[in-house]
């Protein structure tokens, strides 16, 4: 394990032991490429999550959750700077500095800058996956946001025990090869072999650290890799999800010709020729992957609750962006369909009452948001709202519709209807669906003359949400 020690002179500011003692601590929890259909709490026939769900249980769970960019460089790099991609430029994958500039705060700077000890574990900003894993090196981080930061190196797809290629595969003769690719490891071995295993280790030896030093709050910043591909986990975590026993989405003929080309994925079971047995082995493998990861978040919890700090601090649980498993044959990420922008997010405060929250949030939300309730002042510039009433009642709306992008699609999705447009004005097409009738978007209603008015109304809408993204000081600064 990489261990850097940083002590920027931005964060070396002076602050008086009682104010700081007085503020609750942050744990952000973050898996990587985890849809929101995962977690048992949210879908009770997909994977095991008990410690996601006994989070879920003491907190605030919100069901309409959504990234701002379906990728994990520019979504990451949203959340931390507080800007959305489209009104930072953040627009591939880059930590959010080189957009933001050098003078504004990351979600963490801010807090350093308010007596917080700021310190990252594993992925936050983006890394190559499995490649700055593999390497243990930082990727696009962002120095200037923590004190310290801490890589979790691991073997990743060369991990020894059973292996399969999935994709273009159909003899079953490639061996596994890393990158972005459909693959899984059962591995040999135990949690300790893998970079999530090592990035809960380093994170309850940072608590138990943390814990001696009362005086001085911290914000914990924890990036768990898994379930992004490859799906590489102890072997225990595969027996629960045998292959043959996979229920896969439902698939309808031609459900593709109503969506523009510009809307069809780019992993799709067509492009990666994939037969039915490798498309179960891969949810199968998914699924695996997440309860391996959910068992790290719970030695994380267990240790935070071993130690006492469990009462004073506020613990955030969320995932970069969602993941198609095979739903109208598409898999990862990318897409602005539903399954690929939906992510899950908990929120426990201390003292606070467990409830579901079914307003519309964002990511961009979190940095206010989490501000709002440690008593700092909320930067004026950044973009998101705080969902801060939420917690105190679930059934205050904050937002009426969400917004994502994908470079140049955009998403604007309200209560009912799901509308993308792809290209400058729509040149590249245009998905239109009614959530309410048609929750699994198998039927683009754009092109239909019935719905023109509310195609209209949506691209208006869209319009001007836009405009509003895009009045920021960055995009005014840049004269964009």
């Amino acid at each position: 394990m990489k261990t850097l020690l940083l002590l920027p002179i931005l964060f070396l500011l002076p602050f008086t032991a009682m104010h700081a003692a007085a503020k609750p601590n942050v744990l952000f929890i973050i898996s990587d490429d985890l849809t929101a259909t995962a977690p048992s709490c949210y879908h009770p026939d997909a994977a095991r999550t008990p410690a996601i769900d006994r989070l879920a249980g003491q907190g605030t769970r919100y069901t309409r959750a959504y990234c701002q960019f379906p990728v994990c460089g520019p979504s990451r790099a949203s959340l931390m700077s507080g800007y959305y991609p489209h009104g930072s430029g953040t627009m591939g994958y880059v930590s959010g500095r080189k957009q933001i500039g050098p003078d504004r705060m990351t979600w963490s700077q801010h807090f350093a800058r308010h007596g917080y000890h700021t310190a990252r574990v594993s992925k936050i900003f983006h890394m190559g996956v499995p490649g700055d894993i593999e390497r243990g090196t930082d990727g696009a981080d962002d120095p200037a946001s923590w004190h310290e930061r801490h890589n979790s190196q691991g073997p990743e797809w060369k991990t020894a025990g059973d292996s399969e290629l999935l994709e273009n595969n159909p003899g079953g003769t490639v061996k596994v090869k890393g990158g972005n690719t459909l693959e899984y490891v059962k591995a040999d071995g135990d949690d300790l072999i893998h970079s999530d295993g090592k990035t809960a280790e380093k994170t309850c030896e940072l608590l138990r650290k943390f814990k001696s030093e009362p005086d001085r709050p911290f914000f914990l910043a924890v990036g768990f890799v898994r379930p992004h591909v490859p799906f590489v986990a102890p072997r225990k975590y595969f027996e629960p999800y045998p292959w043959q026993k996979v229920t896969l989405p439902r698939k309808l003929a031609g459900d593709w010709d109503d969506i523009p080309v510009a809307g069809i994925n780019y992993k799709t079971s067509v492009n990666l020729n994939l037969n039915e047995e490798q498309e179960k082995k891969a949810v199968a493998a998914y699924y695996a992957s997440v309860e391996f990861m959910d068992a790290q978040v719970g030695k994380l919890l267990k240790t935070l609750e071993d130690e006492g700090l469990d009462k004073n601090t506020i613990v955030i649980f969320t995932s970069d962006h969602g993941f198609h498993l095979g739903e109208h044959d598409f898999w990862m990420k990318v897409s602005l369909m539903e399954e690929s922008v939906r992510v899950p997010l908990i929120i426990r405060a201390p003292g606070g009452q467990p409830g579901v929250c079914g307003s519309f949030v964002e990511l961009v939300d979190l940095y206010p948001t989490v501000s709002e309730l440690c008593g700092l002042p909320v930067p004026g510039q950044i973009q998101g709202k705080s969902l801060a009433k939420t917690l105190a009642d679930p059934t205050h709306a904050v937002r009426d519709a969400v917004f994502s992008v994908n470079g140049g699609s955009m998403l604007l999705r309200d209560a009912q209807w799901a509308y993308i447009r792809h290209g400058p004005d729509g040149t590249q097409g245009r998905q239109l669906y009614d959530m309410l009738k048609d929750p699994g978007q198998y039927t683009n209603l754009a092109g239909n003359p019935e719905f023109a008015d509310t195609v209209r109304d949506m691209d208006q809408r869209l319009n001007r949400r836009l405009a509003e993204v895009r009045d920021s000081d960055i995009m005014r600064e840049a004269g964009r």
